[in-house]
């Protein structure tokens, strides 16, 4: 339970046997992880605000969207992913975008709120005239004056130093799940794999998008390792996407069922204690949420979202519905960071 003298110590906060300070640090303890999921939920969303009123305006959310500039034809075999071509689903193959698509697209997103604009393309891992043309969307989506973000798949290090050169200010690749339930999610690509791109997104100077996928059949230890994990890269990722699983028919985890939204409430919770100046993000599975599940996860610390009906290829929230949840909370828009 919380220590009674948190009143008189500021800067700390004690929650059973743990000492919460409210800054980030990268030797968390897998058992202190543990320990903080099998909290009583009121202690929980307590250290969880706490910590978020330390680092963040409690009542602003970061905004972004999610273009997919490539769909479909991925050769990899993610269980949850309907862009697999090994799996018989009903996403469309579409090529790279065209440029002036994509900037129309940018634009639009700027008009409605967004102030990060995020591509995504289904690739093991681009080829370099793919990403010569994905660099020049990049410097078109900056000169707009917005934060941009990719997510590509495999990256090698030249390629990552050119995004960067590019502008790109964060890379997105998520460990999706514990090292040990990976496997059986994925086998085309490595654990070691992930954890080689994202040291490449750092050598390149990008800061760094990575998060996972709750509700594909791993039990709550997975869960507690996939954020001991997240939590222990040095340094922690500015950005913290928790995504529920949208099951798709035609693909192997079309008949999982996900978490409870108390279950994913207390996932939140811990990412934001573990992780105090990250964005934590709802993202995919968000659509299914009522707004009161909503709610809770913002008190639990999530500050930051997707707008707009479609995220790559499952649905979203529209945005009118966005802005009318935003008002009954009193929530807003964190303001757009300007970045050179």
């Amino acid at each position: 339970m919380l220590a009674e003298n948190q009143k008189t110590r500021p800067c700390q906060l004690q929650v059973g046997e743990t000492l919460i300070t409210g800054e980030a640090k990268t030797d968390w303890k897998i058992a202190t992880v543990s320990a903080l999921f099998n909290l009583s939920l009121n202690d929980l969303l307590y250290a969880a605000q706490w910590v978020h009123r330390q680092n963040f305006d409690a009542n602003t959310v970061q905004i972004s969207t999610l273009l997919s500039i490539k769909t479909g034809a991925c050769p990899e075999d993610c269980s949850y992913c309907p862009q697999s071509i090994r799996y018989n689903t009903d996403v469309q193959t579409q090529n790279l975008m065209p440029l002036e698509d994509v900037k129309l697209a940018a634009r639009e997103a700027k008009a409605a709120g967004a102030t990060r604009f995020c591509m995504g393309a289904a690739y093991r891992g681009p080829k370099d005239k793919q990403v010569e043309k994905i660099a020049e969307m990049i410097a078109e989506i900056k000169a707009m004056g917005m934060e941009t973000c990719a997510t590509l798949g495999l990256l090698t290090e030249a390629q990552a130093m050119q995004l960067a050169y590019a502008g790109l200010d964060f890379y997105n690749h998520n460990l999706d799940t514990s090292e040990a339930y990976y496997p059986k999610i994925i086998t085309t690509r490595r654990y070691s794999d992930r954890l080689r791109t994202l040291e490449h997104v750092r050598t390149a100077g990008m800061k760094v998008c990575c998060g996972g996928i709750i509700g594909m059949g791993e039990s709550r230890a997975d869960r507690v390792s996939l954020l001991h994990a997240l939590s222990t890269l040095l340094p922690q990722p500015e950005s913290v996407p928790i995504n529920q699983l949208v099951p798709i028919p035609g693909t192997p985890l079309a008949d999982k069922g996900g978490v409870d939204g108390i279950e994913f409430a207390r996932t939140i919770a811990v990412a934001r204690i573990l992780m105090p100046s990250s964005h934590v993000r709802l993202s995919a599975g968000r659509g299914e949420f009522t707004d009161e599940l909503q709610a809770l996860c913002f008190a639990a610390g999530a500050n930051s979202i997707f707008y707009g009906d479609v995220l790559l290829t499952t649905e979203n929230p529209e945005h009118e519905s966005d802005q009318a949840l935003f008002s009954k909370l009193g929530l807003k828009p964190e303001p757009a960071k300007h970045s050179s």
